[in-house]
């Protein structure tokens, strides 16, 4: 078994959760597209379901190497103690609620979540007689201010989907557990590569895999990840009972992502730094907003609390969303499409995509306005990212 903990990032990702397969030497976890495992005998059947060490696997939603592999590594990556392997981001995100939410609790989160993420809070939950409140977690001031004696869990998004605000981990971490509550981060857009919230002080670490970690736009996937093994039980409990779980070749197709996870981030965010320094300069850009731009209202705990500012970056296009919209229709290798973390660069308009479900009155508070432009950029040669982008605001 390596030391990780002595290794470097990049050791990490290639080779934490993968070892030769010890029936055929296989070098790649093959894929073990099987719903049952057969038991040696009687009371190794009994042994396993107990859980006991010298048992076996049972049943694929309970547990199968190819998806196990996976959450070692992502454990590894996130320095937690367990993970949980899950059929999309979403499945993820509602297994935390889930697990973590009873009649009468009360969430504080980011307010520029995911939309889906924020949805389901708002319009679901309290059917089972949750409550949230969202705040601009930018500032752990309104963090603070909104926690309650029911607040059982703080959510945040650093950075935010998709305004790139930041929040303060520690800083929010430790009013949370003064007040008894748990702190889950959806660490999507940063990656383990460039951001680790348990070593901030968050419990629990969300991902849609689908995006970075995968990393080649072919799958849906999500991660939850505990820093503390009471906590893992409790949600492992409730994630195999719900039945949100990873298909084998799901997980197989993620490992695969993961092991170029870093070499594709630091060149995307290469570009994307670029892009922005290009962007932040132009005469038709209004505004841009990227963690390490040095003109980032909070540029200065991106770079203590991130390696990296990602891939990922928004814009305002001075004409506002009829602007936005011709930007958008009218580039040739920038792809309009939802999602990130892709090698290929993706652009859209949250407002009437991504975050369209959430009223307008609240997309404006989260600083989600109409003339704001998400762009998830890839590895592409830049002068060619560059030169699509500045052929199309010519025009504007």
């Amino acid at each position: 078994m390596h030391d990780f903990e002595k290794k470097g990032c990049q050791t990490r990702i290639i080779h934490a959760g993968h070892r030769p397969d010890p029936a055929t030497g296989a070098v790649s976890t093959p894929i073990y597209q099987s719903s049952t495992f057969a038991f040696k005998s009687a009371d190794h059947g009994a042994a396993s379901f107990r859980g006991d060490p010298d048992g076996g696997f049972i049943y694929t939603r309970l547990g199968n190497p190819t998806i196990m592999a996976l959450e070692e590594s992502l454990a590894i990556l996130e320095k937690g103690c367990g993970a949980m392997a899950c059929a999309t981001g979403m499945a993820a995100v509602n297994l935390v609620y889930y697990a973590l939410l009873s009649q009468g609790d009360h969430v504080v989160c980011t307010e520029s979540l995911y939309g889906p993420s924020r949805m389901v809070l708002e319009t679901e939950y309290p059917r089972f007689g949750i409550a949230a409140t969202f705040v601009d977690s930018a500032d752990a001031h309104n963090v603070a201010a909104a926690m309650t004696p029911a607040t059982k869990l703080v959510y945040l998004e650093t950075p935010a989907n998709p305004t790139l605000k930041l929040a303060d981990l520690t800083a929010i971490a430790a009013i949370a557990h003064r007040h008894g509550a748990l702190v889950c981060v959806d660490n999507t857009f940063a990656s383990p590569y460039l951001q680790n919230p348990l070593e901030l002080g968050a419990d629990l670490v969300l991902h849609s895999m689908t995006k970075f970690i995968n990393g080649h736009s072919d799958v849906v996937a999500g991660m939850v990840v505990v820093k503390d093994r009471d906590l893992h039980k409790r949600l492992l409990k409730v994630h195999r009972n719900l039945g949100g779980t990873m298909d084998p070749h799901q997980a197989w197709l993620v490992q695969r992502g993961i092991k170029t996870l870093g070499l594709r981030m630091d060149r995307a965010q290469d570009n994307c730094l670029k892009l922005a320094h290009f962007l932040e300069k132009h005469p038709k850009i209004a505004w841009v907003r990227y963690p390490f731009l040095a003109s980032h209202p909070q540029y200065d705990l991106a770079r203590r609390q991130m390696r990296g500012g990602g891939a990922v970056m928004s814009f305002g296009v001075k004409g506002g969303l009829a602007a936005g919209k011709k930007l958008m229709d009218n580039l040739d290798l920038c792809t309009l499409a939802v999602s990130l973390g892709g090698i290929e660069t993706l652009i859209e308009h949250p407002a009437s995509m991504t975050h369209a479900g959430i009223p307008e009155a609240d997309r404006r508070a989260a600083a989600i306005t109409d003339d704001l432009v998400r762009i998830a950029v890839g590895c592409e040669d830049y002068a060619d990212l560059e030169a699509d982008l500045a052929r199309v605001l010519a025009t504007i």
